[in-house]
């Protein structure tokens, strides 16, 4: 699917929510499909687009959490949250639009594993923390700095557009060999009808030496 390029006026004119519920699962961050036997439902409001099941996650190790993140190439520069999860096992988005948030459950960036870092594109009022992340392109870097003093550095290696109905569940938090990193919002067209957007922009990258 091509990309889409948001523009500031119809963020500023249009009312939009920025971060859609993804799907993870359990343990080995295998992903499941919507309906499967056993799993339970992503609460969705009335009209909207169906939502990915996300499953609870272990808790996250002890010790060292990411505390900032950095893309230069987009100017981002945000302190993270901890995201978890509600009642229904949907990812929460952080409370602040202008704020990132890290998947608490998952592995730590420059960890073994797919770290996941979300946030908002836009608001009622503007842009968001991730309304440019569409923008980054392959070799692009992002830095993630963690409580115990290191920044860990990633390359860009691909970024993908899929509609919320036809999440990659797999490739987004499939298991990896190495310390890998996704960035996730919200992309496409907006439905004024259903006051979302259609699709999930996602940013893949790789720990860099």
């Amino acid at each position: 699917m091509g990309r889409h390029t948001l523009r500031p006026s119809r963020a500023l004119t249009r009312m939009r929510w920025g971060l859609a519920a993804v799907a993870i699962s359990a343990g080995t961050l295998a992903l499941t499909s919507p309906g499967a036997p056993g799993l339970p439902a992503v609460a969705s409001t009335p009209g909207s687009p169906p939502a990915p099941v996300l499953l609870r996650g272990p808790t996250a190790p002890a010790g060292a959490t990411p505390v900032r993140v950095s893309i230069p190439a987009i100017s981002v520069e945000s302190s993270l949250a901890d995201l978890g999860v509600d009642d229904a096992g949907a990812l929460v988005p952080p409370a602040d639009f202008d704020r990132a948030g890290w998947f608490a459950a998952g592995p730590v960036p420059g960890d073994v594993g797919p770290a996941v870092i979300a946030g908002h594109v836009d608001s009622r009022t503007g842009p968001a923390v991730f309304f440019r992340l569409e923008e980054l392109t392959v070799g692009d870097t992002v830095q993630v700095t963690r409580s115990d003093g290191r920044d860990v550095g990633f390359r860009v290696t691909r970024v993908a557009q899929y509609p919320k109905a036809d999440f990659a569940t797999a490739e987004v938090y499939g298991p990896t060999t190495g310390p890998e990193l996704r960035l996730i919002t919200c992309g496409g067209t907006f439905d004024p009808g259903r006051r979302s957007y259609r699709d999930n922009v996602v940013v893949y990258a790789v720990a860099v030496p």
